[in-house]
């Protein structure tokens, strides 16, 4: 289940460094794709969303690859990632 945080503060139980966070859509998508687990959504700013993620070994590497267009994903995959996180952000 997607917890919809409005921001952080310093009673969460999440630690910060155990979460990896991104505003690009794109990134948040490709990221669905290889399976790394979405862990909330931060709608404080109206205008947009920060994904956090649950850090794992190589997050970071695959979401560098991600922006310097070092990875293929399937197509399909993609777009159903996509469609799955607009649905999120926008269900309320």
């Amino acid at each position: 289940m997607i917890k919809k945080k409005t921001r952080w503060s310093s009673d969460d139980s999440v630690d910060p460094s155990d979460v990896f966070t991104t505003y690009d859509l794109g990134c948040a998508s490709f990221l669905l794709c290889l399976g790394f687990k979405l862990e909330s959504l931060d709608r404080d700013n109206p205008r947009k969303a920060l994904f956090m993620f649950k850090r794992e070994p190589r997050i970071e590497e695959y979401a560098n690859k991600y922006f310097t267009d070092e990875v293929e994903v399937k197509a399909r995959s993609m777009f159903d990632s996509i469609k799955a996180l607009k649905n999120k952000l926008y269900s309320e």
